[in-house]
């Protein structure tokens, strides 16, 4: 090939697709004959078959005549390439392969060659220590960038290549920016990183570099606000925190930590003066001292931390509150409330020489007769000795009365069963020396901001406060001569004070039933409330939680109702938004009048949970009050919400896999997307509960398609997370689904993926067994991705089962259909595999070999998860041949790759595989150290090869020097 400069041609990909000879354009035809060029220049001078051009041009519905258009486009891109064709030495650029094409031009003539270049040389320098001659290197690199890659083109290859070319470009500048920082050009990177955060805001790692360049420029309010954005868009869209590096970066910044170089600290303010006392200098003469506290139960358990902080709102000293003191005590229905509230106005009162007043405001009564304020205030002026006559008639006067009467002194006012604060606003005196208790079903968020309120949010009782409160009421002996049938009750009730004490006044007034009977008759309801209900209205649970319910908005009771329907342990608010069909906005606004009233829990920011007997209160009344089409839209929105947003996570986490075909969702869900890595394994991660119990509830409600998909697209999750236990339940569950529905596509997939699940738990038999099932169904359907598939998971299969040439015929099989396919992907694996194989077997040059190819071609496909692999098992090669050094460098180099997917199983193993080696090596306190980081994962995930590192290290003959706890490299 001519390489002068003026017949020397050069591609452009980072932008339009173009090509020049020389300094002359060439005409590369239409969008299509485009995308032909570029399958071929992105393979890098490796063959591309004609049906994979096929696929990039016009994907699964190509046009009749597409092989002859195709040959058509290449015809004509030879003439614009191949100046001269024909004759002697005339430069040849596209070469015809075996039923198919390939391009040989240098790197260097291909602007993405020369950005991965330069991105290579300086990730080199920088772990050189050469910083600033890096970031140059990588500002020359993204200098070749001419706008969005691949421009004007369209179809499956164009898209794909598209979004990965973009996130190249978008981590190297995510690295260039880091280094700019480092290099103390906070300042000039400001306004770029502000764009490019507010481009991407669910990129963590542009947020972090933002908030440390503003930090840096003395800017840390900006950097503070910063966070609060970028969060607030994670939870509202994902449901998710930020990452441990965001929220470590963003406490530092709070700290003003001396390692993020700030900026200098100013001294505190003076605090301001004592204000001066403007209290009324007289009242009415009046000397009633009233005393309205309610009976303290005798029986009143636990609450020790409650009481604790409760108790660290007054002084240690007895000295009367220099402010009004108002503790706003919240939580459920029947959570106990009002038991805390007068227990610990006993404790106090004696400090409240003034007197102490109460009013139950009635806020949730049922029969709507709610206390008004002006009432209630009339009932404390006259348990004060105002005389009737003398009590006006207006609100405004009566709480003006009101505050003056208490000014100088010290009453202590318990408010009982606030609606809202508005309620309770005109009972609060005005002037120090009070204490105020108030207790609602709501938050009393108004209460907290605008008087200065201590919140106190009540939980269930703790295990051991609810065996004391069964203790308490029955005696001790009855728990104790039944332990298991206590801790049934206790589990039935939820360990929620009022359900606790209706049962508990049942056994009471039968002494003679077992606690045993009782704990059945509990489970026999379980799924209702009949066994609460009891004689008075107080004390059936179903008509305290209708109290609330009733008081909610319309929406507010319909999403409620329809949270019942909900089977995993919490939801987001975009889950919750699909099980409505509502906007997200709307949703929210719902959730917070539902946490507002103590009918749902916020436990982490935007998520929720159900206390268990609200959740069925609220399938009972989903069931009473919703129209069966109405619960059957909802759910399958919720399944389909799950299901097409874990299918969003599928390119991140098993890339270049067969996708799952997939429904469109239904009107009203509209799933997450995801733009990085880690946010759709950090999602998934999340959400794993839910999405098992989703798939249950799927196979449970008649719509076996989302219950075996499901577990499908959540293949690559369950791997990387080591989550064995689920990903076994789910397959199960799914597999049986797609076979009572007889769909063999499903069921198909279904064995398939149940046979990874098998083979990874060692139940190997039973692997082999579903895969030729698998086998057997993809010839049938004419399957030949799958069956190919399986014939790789078979070689798999055999090889962990022990027997090893069976595996190398069924992993030869898999690679002769790939190399005839043209199936790259598949390709980079089934050598891998096989190459795996051939080193069990001790056939260590065929291993070697096998594995250094697929490294070749898992590299030019950019199958970095299997790479990691790849790096392991050649690692144990070299290891075997005693090439210890050799083998280390493998080994780190799979780390790498481990730790870039995310991949915490296999980083574990290649850590316990350094950790051998490195003792083999002589340098056994290294070898401790990736023992113990290989432990740690393996107890992170409770992996059952924990127990072989803990048996090596305890090999290592207490030449340890060390044994805190080594931190693992996230």
């Amino acid at each position: 090939m001519n390489t002068s400069h003026e017949d020397s041609i050069r591609f452009a990909v980072l932008g339009p697709v173009r090509a020049w000879r020389g300094e002359q354009e060439l005409d590369l035809g239409s969008p299509q004959q485009r995308v032909v060029l570029t399958a071929l220049l992105l393979r890098r001078g490796r063959p591309v078959m004609i049906r994979e051009l096929v696929d990039a041009v016009w994907g699964e519905r190509p046009p009749a005549a597409a092989v002859s258009v195709l040959r058509t486009y290449v015809s004509r891109l030879r003439r614009a390439l191949e100046p001269g064709r024909g004759t002697a030495g005339a430069a040849r650029v596209i070469v015809s392969v075996t039923d198919g094409y390939l391009v040989r031009v240098p790197d260097d003539a291909l602007d993405l060659g020369l950005f991965e270049r330069r991105v290579a040389e300086a990730r080199k320098l920088r772990a050189a220590g050469e910083e600033s001659a890096a970031a140059d290197l990588l500002h020359a690199a993204l200098g070749t960038w001419q706008g969005t890659p691949l421009a004007g083109l369209s179809g499956p290859l164009a898209e794909t290549e598209r979004a990965r070319l973009d996130e190249e470009r978008l981590t190297t500048l995510e690295t260039r920016l880091d280094l700019d920082i480092q290099l103390g050009r906070h300042r000039e990177v400001i306004a770029e990183l502000a764009s490019l955060a507010g481009d991407h805001p669910l990129r963590e790692q542009l947020c972090l570099l933002l908030m440390l360049a503003l930090y840096r420029s003395g800017r840390q309010a900006e950097a503070l606000a910063a966070y609060r954005g970028a969060r607030g868009v994670l939870v509202a869209e994902l449901g998710i925190e930020p990452g441990a590096p965001l929220r470590e970066l963003h406490d530092l910044i709070l700290a003003a930590d001396p390692s993020l170089t700030p900026s200098p600290t100013h001294e505190p303010a003076d605090p301001p003066p004592d204000t001066p006392d403007t209290r009324p200098g007289g009242r009415p003469g009046c000397s009633a001292r009233p005393a309205q506290l309610p009976a303290d139960l005798p029986t009143f358990t636990g609450r020790h931390d409650e009481l604790d902080r409760t108790r660290a709102l007054l002084s240690e000293t007895g000295d009367p509150p220099s402010t009004v003191v108002i503790s706003a005590i919240g939580g459920m229905a029947g959570i106990g409330k009002t038991a805390l509230a007068v227990r610990w106005a006993h404790e106090v009162a004696d400090r409240f020489p003034d007197g102490q007043l109460y009013v139950n405001l009635r806020g949730f009564d049922p029969t709507g007769s709610v206390v008004a304020p002006e009432e209630a205030i009339r009932a404390f002026l006259g348990a004060l000795g105002v005389p009737a006559q003398r009590i006006p008639t207006q609100l405004d006067a009566l709480a003006a009365l009101y505050r003056t009467l208490l000014a100088d002194r010290r009453v202590l006012i318990l408010l009982d069963n606030a609606r809202d604060t508005d309620q309770v606003r005109p009972l609060l005196p005005g002037s120090p020396g009070c204490l105020v208790i108030v207790t609602s079903r709501n938050q009393l968020t108004g209460l907290v901001a605008g008087d200065g309120a201590h919140p106190l949010t009540l939980n269930p009782l703790t295990p051991a406060e609810a065996q004391e409160f069964l203790a308490r009421r029955l005696g001790a002996a009855r728990p104790a001569a039944e332990p298991r049938a206590a801790e049934a009750i206790i589990a039935h009730c939820a360990r929620l004070p009022l359900a606790l004490a209706i049962v508990s006044a049942r056994a009471a007034a039968h002494p003679g039933f077992p606690l045993s009977a009782i704990a059945d008759e509990l489970r026999d309801s379980h799924g209702s409330l009949d066994a609460f209900a009891g004689g008075e209205l107080s004390a059936d649970i179903r008509a305290v939680f209708s109290w609330s319910y009733h008081s909610l908005s319309a929406p507010a009771a319909r999403l409620f109702r329809l949270l019942g329907l909900h089977s995993g342990p919490c939801v987001s608010a975009p889950a919750a938004a699909a099980l409505a069909g509502l906007p997200l906005r709307e949703t929210r606004g719902l959730l917070v009048e539902l946490t507002r009233a103590h009918l749902l829990t916020e436990h982490l920011p935007g998520r929720y949970t159900l206390h268990d007997l609200l959740r069925f209160y609220a399938a009972e009344r989903v069931r009473d009050e919703e129209a069966p089409q109405e619960r059957d839209g909802a759910v399958e929105r919720l399944l389909a919400w799950y299901l097409h947003t874990a299918d969003a996570t599928y390119p991140f986490l098993t890339p270049h896999r067969r996708r799952v075909p997939l429904e469109p969702p239904p009107p009203g869900c509209h799933p997450l997307t995801f733009t990085a890595h880690d946010q759709a394994l950090n999602w998934c991660e999340t959400e794993r509960l839910n999405l098992v119990a989703a798939v249950h509830q799927a196979a449970a409600g008649g719509q076996p398609g989302i219950a075996w998909r499901l577990p499908a697209v959540l293949w690559g999750f369950f791997y990387v997370r080591s989550h064995l236990h689920d990903w076994l339940d789910t397959t199960r569950t799914g597999l049986a689904a797609a076979r009572g529905a007889h769909d063999r596509v499903g069921e198909a997939r279904a064995l398939a993926d149940r046979s990874n699940a098998l083979n990874l738990a060692g139940r190997h038999d039973e692997s082999i067994d579903h895969l030729h099932q698998a086998l057997a169904l993809c010839r049938r359907l004419g399957d030949t991705v799958g069956r190919t598939a399986a014939l790789g998971n078979l070689g798999d299969a055999y090889q962990r089962a022990g027997r090893l040439r069976k595996a190398v015929e069924y992993h030869r099989r898999s690679l002769a259909i790939d190399r005839i396919t043209g199936n790259v992907w598949g390709l980079g694996i089934g050598l891998a595999n096989l190459g795996d194989t051939y080193q069990r077997l001790g056939r260590f040059d065929e291993a070697a070999g096998c594995l250094e190819e697929a490294l070749t071609v898992l590299r030019a496909s950019g199958n970095r998860w299997v790479e990691g692999v790849t790096l392991d098992i050649l690692g144990t090669v070299r290891h075997r041949l005693g090439r210890h050094d050799d083998a280390v460098g493998d080994y780190r180099r799979a780390l790498e790759a481990h730790r870039d997917v995310g991949n915490r199983w296999g980083e574990g193993h290649t850590l316990g595989h350094l950790g051998e080696v490195l003792l083999a090596a002589g340098r056994p306190e290294q070898a401790h150290t990736s023992w113990r980081q290989a432990l740690a994962i393996f107890e992170e995930l409770d992996h059952p090869d924990a127990g072989k590192v803990r048996e090596s290290l305890r090999r290592l003959d207490g030449r340890t020097p060390d044994t805190r706890p080594v931190p693992v490299s996230p």
